[in-house]
C-alpha cells in the first residue's frame, strides 16, 4: 500500500512512468475502461471544488470504479468523530481515500490509520495532484521537461510548493517570484533545493519580476488561498505587479501560460492572456482528471497495468 500525500512518495524515474501513463490513458481511454472495476473510492470534501470534485468523479467513473462523495455534513473532521476513527471506518469499506482537506495534519492522521491508499487532492500545504496535471501538460506541449525554466507568480502557498517539488525531482528549473513576506514556506524550499541539485535543476525565490525573464512556462494561482476570507480588493496593490499580462509575456519570452483555476480574470491574469494562443488552461485542467486517474490505477491494481503493457509487447 502506498499514499499519495506530498507529492514525494514517486521517485524521479517513477514520476516520468506516471506522466507517461497518463498521457496513454488520455490518448487510448478504451484500454483502461475496466482498470478500477469493483473499486470504491472515497472523495472527501471540506473546501468547495469544482475541478477536484468533477475530475475525480468523473475519472473514477471511466475507469469502471464508483466514487462516493463525502461533504461536511456531518461537520469539519475530526468533531462529530476522530480523524482516526474516520479513517479506520472508511477503510473497511472502501479501496481508496480521496481528500480535500483545510490541514495537512489531518491528512497525516487519515494515512497513519487507513488501511487504504490516502490521495491528498489539496490541504493548506500541498496540491499534489495538480502539480501531476501541470506537468502532465508541459510535456505535451515540450516533451522533455529538463530543459525548461518555470516562473509562478503570486502567493507561495500549497500550489507553487507542489510545483516546485515536482519541478526539482523532473529537473526542470523553477523561479518562484511572490512579494516580500508572502514567499513559499522555508522549510519546502529548502527541500526543493536539494532535490533540484541532486536533479540538474534550480529553485529560486525572488520578489523582482525581472527574475520571470527568460521563463519558457508562466504560471499564476488566486491571490488569495481558498479558505482565507481576505477580500480579493485589499491585496490588489500588493499583488498587481505580478499579474500575468500581455506585457509581462513579451518582455519574459514566455511561450506557455498555466493557471491552475478559479482564476479572478482581471486579478491574477488577464483575459487576454486567458483566452490567448498562448494559453494552456483548459488543456491544463483536462488533464487533472488524466493525471489523476493514472495514479489510482498505480496504486489501486498495478497488474492491470503489467497486462497492458504484456499485451503491447505481445
Amino acid at each position: 500500500m502506498q499514499h499519495y500525500i506530498h507529492g514525494l512518495e514517486f521517485k524521479k524515474a517513477e514520476l516520468k512512468q506516471l506522466l507517461d501513463l497518463a498521457i496513454k490513458m488520455k490518448q487510448n481511454p478504451a484500454d483502461y475502461a475496466q482498470a478500477l472495476a469493483g473499486k470504491s473510492i472515497v472523495t472527501l470534501f471540506e473546501k468547495p471544488s469544482l475541478r477536484t470534485r468533477v475530475s475525480f468523479d468523473i475519472g473514477i467513473n471511466k475507469l469502471g470504479g464508483h466514487a462516493v462523495y463525502l461533504d461536511q455534513q456531518n461537520g469539519a473532521m475530526g468533531s462529530r468523530e476522530s480523524v482516526k476513527d474516520f479513517a479506520l471506518n472508511i477503510s473497511t469499506w472502501a479501496d481508496a481515500i480521496v481528500a480535500r482537506v483545510m490541514r495537512h495534519d489531518t491528512l497525516t492522521c487519515m494515512a497513519e490509520n487507513a488501511s487504504v491508499p490516502v490521495v491528498n487532492s489539496l490541504c493548506d500545504l500541498y496540491h499534489p495532484c495538480q502539480a501531476l496535471a501541470d506537468f502532465m501538460t508541459l510535456q505535451e506541449v515540450y516533451g522533455d521537461v529538463k530543459e525548461l525554466k518555470l516562473a509562478y507568480l503570486g502567493e507561495g502557498n500549497n500550489v507553487a510548493h507542489s510545483l516546485m517539488l515536482l519541478a526539482a525531482t523532473l529537473g526542470t528549473d523553477f523561479v518562484a517570484v511572490c512579494p516580500k513576506g508572502h514567499s513559499p514556506d522555508a522549510q519546502i524550499l529548502k527541500q526543493a533545493e536539494q532535490l533540484a541539485a541532486a536533479n540538474g535543476a534550480s529553485v529560486s525565490i525572488s520578489d523582482r519580476i525581472e527574475a520571470a525573464v527568460g521563463a519558457n512556462v508562466l504560471y499564476a494561482d488566486t491571490w488569495v488561498s481558498m479558505g482565507d476570507k481576505t477580500p480579493l480588493k485589499e491585496v490588489v496593490d500588493t499583488y498587481m505587479p505580478y499579474q500575468i499580462n500581455q506585457e509581462l509575456v513579451e518582455k519574459t519570452g514566455a511561450s506557455t501560460v498555466l493557471h491552475c483555476q478559479p482564476a479572478h480574470r482581471e486579478y491574477e491574469i488577464t483575459s487576454e492572456v486567458m483566452d490567448g494562443p498562448k494559453s494552456r488552461i483548459m488543456q491544463q485542467a483536462e488533464n487533472r482528471m488524466h493525471a489523476q486517474n493514472a495514479l489510482l490505477v498505480s496504486l489501486l491494481n498495478p497488474s492491470y497495468l503489467l497486462r497492458i503493457m504484456n499485451n503491447e509487447r505481445n
